[in-house]
């Protein structure tokens, strides 16, 4: 039997859910198709002994413009983490922290040692442009490492501020479109990102709470054809007829299904620990500010010192994360425990693994100069998704709204 509909949304991460939510109340009739067992696409949360396990580590930050528009925010009970970083020195673990938000810590930061008035004059012109006149985007965009060399940036400082973004952006070459690093300073600036009580899946389940018709999972699409007016989309027991079908999904699936290129991925390899003891009572992630990095994580935290519902009474959650891809070897757990201990400067001797995941397609790559994608793909179809706007939460609802907007004209 085939059913008929306004709208087919295929994938229900946060740009399909976002669009389905649009449509829906604009009147239009929406059924949203989604591949997996749950709703999320690439945000998940596992719950494992008892321990709250985002599938890759992910934050999420209210000052984002789609989210303080789109989200409640204060449903999800969100836990900030400490409005800063603590970073690893040779001989000590300093901290930089947030004037404005963490006062009681302006004197450490002064005094870690990391802040040359050099190298602090050269992050200052580097971020500038974040905070003037929006940029036009028209030839002044770069690389993020050609635009922190042209300020000045440098020292210390300098290999945290790469630290700190190869965790954020999952790439330590510099290859990142600076507009698009400029505006996640900007955000991470203006306010503090945390976790949901109930894990991070929990933004994309209260999106799709907001639908009159649940989302229908374990659903793969295998073909959509046009016919006459409508679009014929095929699953394995399922066909639906509708006159518009928008694809949001990975960009993978997207381009297997429209046509439209697919953009390079990056990848994070993610361990997370059990702990009876916390190796530190800091709420902030942890950095390797040394010369030489003494092994492949990018960053590290203490995940329940900020978000406790994240672990069961009498524990502790720790999270590692590593970039992970092509070319680049794979660490052995023993080594990823070894450094996350020099970070914290910590025995790690009774930490428990609770889950190990490769995420191969965490993030899209994105490259200067900083622009959206089309939304028509070459077989005229509507695709959105963090890959036809910016690589982030912020990107993907943004792109589930103007797929909404495009449809209903």
């Amino acid at each position: 039997m085939t059913e008929i509909c306004d709208v087919l949304v295929v994938g229900a991460g946060l740009a399909g859910l976002q669009c389905a939510r649009e449509l829906e109340a604009a009147g239009r009739g929406v059924l949203v198709w989604e591949a997996s067992d749950d709703v999320g696409g690439r945000i998940r949360t596992d719950r494992i002994d008892g321990f709250l396990v985002d599938r890759g580590f992910q934050v999420l930050n209210p000052a984002y413009p789609a989210v303080r528009r789109w989200v409640d925010v204060e449903a999800l009970a969100l836990q900030p983490f400490g409005a800063g970083v603590r970073v690893r020195r040779e001989d000590s673990l300093a901290v930089l922290a947030h004037p404005l938000r963490e006062p009681r810590l302006v004197l450490k930061t002064l005094r870690s040692g990391i802040l040359k008035p050099h190298d602090v004059a050269g992050l200052l012109r580097w971020a500038a442009p974040a905070y003037g006149r929006r940029r036009s985007h028209r030839g002044t965009d770069s690389p993020l490492r050609e635009a922190l060399d042209g300020a000045g940036c440098s020292g210390e400082l300098r290999r945290v501020v790469d630290q700190f973004l190869a965790g954020v952006l999952l790439e330590d070459r510099g290859s990142t479109s600076n507009d698009f690093a400029l505006q996640l300073a900007r955000v991470f600036a203006s306010g503090v990102p945390g976790l949901p009580h109930e894990g991070m899946q929990a933004l994309p389940r209260q999106l799709a709470a907001a639908l009159s018709s649940p989302v229908r999972t374990s659903t793969r699409v295998e073909s959509i054809k046009p016919d006459g007016t409508a679009l014929v989309v095929t699953a394995a027991d399922t066909v639906v007829r509708a006159r518009e079908v928008v694809v949001a999904t990975d960009p993978v699936t997207a381009g297997g299904l429209t046509g439209s290129a697919v953009p390079a991925m990056k990848g994070v390899l993610t361990h997370w620990f059990a702990a009876g003891t916390a190796p530190s009572e800091a709420n902030m992630i942890c950095v390797d500010g040394r010369a030489r990095p003494g092994g492949p994580l990018v960053n590290a935290a203490v995940i329940s010192n900020a978000a406790p519902s994240y672990a069961p009474a009498g524990q502790h959650l720790i999270q590692t994360s590593a970039l992970f891809g092509a070319g680049r070897p794979v660490p052995t757990d023993d080594e990823v425990r070894r450094h996350a201990g020099e970070i914290f400067g910590a025995p790690t001797s009774g930490w428990e693994l609770v889950a190990r995941q490769e995420v191969p397609h965490a993030l899209p790559a994105q490259l200067p100069p900083l622009r959206q994608q089309p939304m028509v793909s070459p077989s005229g179809l509507i695709v959105c998704g963090d890959h036809r706007a910016t690589a982030s939460i912020e990107g993907a609802l943004v792109s589930g709204h103007r797929a909404a907007q495009a449809i209903l004209g």
